[in-house]
């Protein structure tokens, strides 16, 4: 029986015999589809040592991919149909997406050593086990958002990441490019942001409470050809990339480089470096017409980069207190008649709706944004609970559901105290294997604005890629059988069908070299002893 992760909406084991992979297997890609055949190739070509060439082969002798004809049943552009059995092996999918995803279901069906790079099996035979499977996902935004600023993740382990979603079928990689602690995109017309920006003197090691530093440099950006690398090997693999830089708050870094972005009528902002510690700086931008031009000028080589519907403008955790000190920022709102800092915050954040709603991008952002309205089109990202994407859906915004007190992956995994660097509330694999994204309070129509979910990794207590591993796995695979499948509400789900799948699912994780956490808790080298974090003691608010 094939233990397949996310769930498929159907999937059969009929006496068709198997599938054999060997020196006369071809792959006959229709149009449309030859970008999985290129990624078939390239994957279980490595790891078979098999050419996998393309053509149209006889019985037995092929791989077959295509687009399904629109008359020919209601697929959905992600939805696919995968049919093995002993003469071929064909992949239908709604559109080029469907094709890719099902194709990452026949990686599966090979084993665990499919995940591999190269053979470890000399003369092995490849089997394909008759199957038939239906699927196609229940929501459009399947994301995950990576936090680069903080601890920043070379180019190489950002398309690592980018492989682990596609083999969990997520589409989304919300990328978190700008924070307080460091700016890691390249703008040309700024260089500064990237040659202050992008790099501190020393690092917190642990939450902000604790008493230890790491007293070396850290830093690192993305120059625009690395970004563009990464937006394209993100589309091979149907992926778009939501990129964030955060306003007016956490912005920290930004005025480091540029210090009349900052309040400089409160404080002297050219004394300011990029931020060394956790929390919310009180040093957020000054709104004045300077400021807004400067990050026009951002955005404006942003779109040039990234094709996707969506730019972030992060828009939380806006510290007011310079705000009200500033005689300028005073003044400021009594020239536009706003109210409060609050409706400055909105009036900040409305001229960037604007600004992308002209250039045909829709603005998303932290939950904040709807503090004061937004434009028609711009979307919400839901962090502080459901509270914030219920009031966006029933006012006719688009949702993605992340509550932090469920899909904020930075949260540990577990009570005991092995657990490194424990943060927030308990969030065990269980706990995300029945984390649900629609709330029930919301109607048919109203539940239509949930695009989807996202799972999110603060990188604070995340110094590099295996600590990043270790809390991002193994609940990224429940989270995307929820984002993924089409689930019983939360307390009918069958967990112990989940758990018996992770099985075959932790080998696969193995050969891909992912360090998550194992069942029974971390290994040795997984621990940070002595490392203050900040955990939040009983059940999360479920609101």
């Amino acid at each position: 029986m094939a233990e397949l992760i996310p769930a498929p909406a159907a999937v059969a084991h009929p006496p068709v015999g198997d599938f054999l992979l060997d020196e006369s297997t071809v792959i006959d890609a229709g149009p449309g589809t030859e970008a999985t055949a290129r990624w078939l190739r390239a994957t279980l070509g490595a790891v078979t040592g098999l050419a996998l060439a393309p053509g149209a082969g006889d019985d037995g002798e092929t791989i077959r991919l295509r687009i399904a004809p629109a008359d020919a049943g209601h697929l959905g552009p992600e939805g696919y149909k995968l049919y093995v059995n002993g003469d071929d092996i064909t992949i239908h999918g709604g559109g080029p997406a469907g094709v890719f995803w099902g194709a990452q279901t026949l990686r599966q069906l090979l084993g665990p050593s499919a995940f591999r790079r190269a053979p470890v099996e000399p003369g092995r035979q490849w089997r394909a086990p008759g199957t038939f499977v239906e699927d196609a996902p229940r929501f459009r935004w399947r994301g995950l958002m990576l936090d680069v600023a903080r601890h920043f993740m070379p180019k190489d382990g950002v398309l690592r990441y980018l492989d682990l979603m596609a083999a969990h079928k997520l589409n989304v990689f919300h990328f978190h490019l700008t924070d307080d602690q460091g700016w890691r995109v390249e703008i040309k017309r700024y260089p500064r942001l990237t040659e202050v920006g992008s790099w501190r003197a020393r690092t917190k090691f642990g939450h902000r409470a604790s008493p230890l530093w790491e007293e070396k440099p850290h830093g690192g950006f993305y120059t625009q050809d690395d970004i563009r690398e990464i937006v394209a090997y993100a589309a091979e693999r149907h992926i778009t990339v939501v990129p964030e830089i955060d306003v007016p708050g956490h912005s920290q870094a930004a005025i480091s480089a540029y210090p009349e972005l900052g309040n400089t009528d409160v404080i002297d902002t050219s004394s300011l470096s990029v931020w060394d510690n956790w929390g919310i700086s009180l040093n957020v931008l000054a709104p004045t017409d300077n400021t807004l031009r400067f990050y026009e000028g951002v955005f404006e080589e942003l779109l040039e980069l990234f094709p996707s519907e969506f730019i972030h403008i992060g828009g939380d955790e806006c510290a007011k207190e310079q705000w009200r000190q500033s005689p300028s920022v005073q003044a400021r709102i009594g020239e536009l008649g706003l109210a409060d800092e609050d409706a400055l915050q909105s009036w900040f954040i409305g001229h960037f709706d604007t600004w992308l709603t002209a250039r045909g991008r829709r603005l998303i952002g932290w939950d904040e944004i709807l503090e004061g309205g937004l434009a028609p089109g711009a979307a919400v990202s839901s962090w502080r609970g459901y509270e914030g994407g219920i009031a966006a859906a029933r006012s006719g915004h688009d949702v993605v559901m992340c509550p932090e007190q469920h899909v904020y992956l930075d949260h540990r995994q577990d009570a005991g105290a092995d657990e490194p660097v424990p943060i927030g509330y308990v969030r065990t694999l269980e706990d995300v294997y029945r984390f649900e994204p629609v709330p029930p309070q919301l109607t048919s129509a109203e539940a239509a604005h949930v695009l989807g979910t996202q799972a999110n990794l603060w990188t604070e207590v995340m110094e590099d890629h295996a600590r990043v591993d270790y809390q991002a796995f193994p609940r990224l695979a429940a989270f995307a059988e929820v984002a993924w499948s089409a689930l019983p509400v939360p307390a009918e789900r069958d967990f112990a069908d989940f758990e018996r799948r992770m099985a075959v699912h932790y080998e696969r994780l193995d050969a891909l070299g992912v360090g998550y956490r194992p069942p029974g808790g971390p290994l040795p080298w997984q621990k940070r002893p002595g490392v203050l974090g900040r955990p939040i003691e009983g059940a999360p608010p479920n609101r």
